[in-house]
């Protein structure tokens, strides 16, 4: 019995002396991370060990017959998809159906004041024909500043209350500026909803610290559609009776600035053959070149430029269009619009890339973004 005795006492002695040297060890087990002593550098995991690139792909498409008129009614297998030649797996497809974000962007300058209350009086037309139910929109208004007029919203009200209460600035035209805050504010917004500017305002810039090129690089990464209602300062003076008439310098809807002193005049002279006078200038190869060489100065038809780099449309309202129609055109499109999206089989190829997309119908005529380009981070 005693020889029992004490082997049971000392195995119960063992068992304290292995529980208590085994106190700091649980201890240090269940702390969590050791913070680093003071000055020493804290261990990050190594660079590039669990990044992976993945780019996907949206494409806008309006498909429009001989007439002019939009198609609606296309499959999915009656689309091709090349991304530098290479045939490309259509991974989702769509019609008009998938919520918008919409960044109103409006001029705000003295330029425009004239036409403001046109503007104002058109906001219900950008909630019905535009934003509708199942979309939201923010408010940008830009002169010499940029200004974020209203957050991200569903309510329309608010979106209309908005528009209506715009108000002059000074004569500044930040336009690039305006459109580079609007690609950052679409760039938080769910990959899910189709991203769209719809800037209204004059196709000129003075004052931006960004370049076109720059602007539509991050939005086509961002896969951001601009459209635009192209205003005209000679249309605002001749609506302002305080103003004299004066003759338009360019041809109607072009806008020439002259080139800033010192700076030779972009695209060269070359160019500016190949792609003809301002008034039958190739857009989309501008566009294109304008993406390519993003420190260039573009001197002519920015709105148009940006439009096409993104697939979006441009609509004048130098002549007979109001800019309710111009409004009411875009939405349509909206609703009537294909997206198409990808993963480029060649992700990793830095470099422009062009987008050609094909419909396998007789008689119709594609309008979509010519291509993205891919820089090194």
């Amino acid at each position: 019995m005693k020889l029992k005795r004490a082997f049971v006492t000392g195995i119960a002695a063992l068992a304290m002396w292995i529980a208590f040297f085994a106190l700091p060890f649980h201890a240090q087990e269940t702390q969590g991370p050791i913070p680093p002593k003071p000055g020493a550098a804290i261990q990050r995991p190594p660079d590039g060990a669990i990044r992976v690139r993945v780019a996907l792909v949206n494409v806008p498409v309006a498909v429009t017959d001989a007439k002019g008129n939009l198609l609606l009614g296309l499959d999915k297998k009656d689309f091709k998809v090349l991304d530098n030649g290479a045939d490309q797996t259509i991974e989702s497809f769509d019609l008009g159906g998938e919520p918008l974000s919409v960044v109103l962007v409006f001029e705000t300058s003295s330029h425009v004041a004239p036409l403001i209350p046109a503007i104002q009086k058109s906001a219900i037309v950008f909630t019905q024909t535009v934003v509708g139910q199942s979309g939201e929109a923010a408010v940008v208004g830009y002169n010499d500043s940029v200004d974020r007029l209203l957050p991200f919203t569903t309510d329309n009200d608010k979106i209309e209350n908005a528009i209506a209460h715009l108000t002059i600035g000074t004569s500044g035209m930040r336009l690039y500026s305006a459109l580079s805050t609007a690609v950052r504010l679409l760039q938080d917004r769910p990959i899910t909803r189709r991203r769209v500017i719809i800037v209204v305002g004059e196709s000129q810039d003075s004052g931006s610290e960004q370049k076109l090129g720059e602007v539509l690089r991050d939005a086509q990464l961002s896969n951001v559609v601009i459209y635009s209602v192209g205003l005209s300062t000679a249309a605002a003076a001749l609506r302002s009776q305080s103003q004299p008439k004066t003759v338009q310098s360019t041809p109607p809807g072009t806008f020439g600035l002259p080139p800033v002193p010192g700076m030779p005049q972009t695209p060269s002279s070359d160019q500016q053959q190949r792609y003809g006078s301002a008034a039958n200038v190739d857009v989309l190869a501008l566009a294109e070149w304008t993406v390519q060489h993003v420190k260039a100065i573009v001197k002519d038809r920015p709105l148009e430029v940006a439009t096409a780099a993104t697939g979006g449309l441009n609509q004048s309202t130098f002549r007979d269009h109001s800019i309710e129609d111009a409004i009411d055109k875009i939405g349509g499109e909206l609703n009537s619009q294909y997206t198409l999206s990808y993963h480029p089989t060649d992700s990793d190829i830095l470099g422009y890339h062009h987008i050609t997309v094909t419909v396998d119908r007789m008689g119709t005529k594609v309008r979509t973004r010519p291509g993205y380009y891919l820089a090194e981070n």
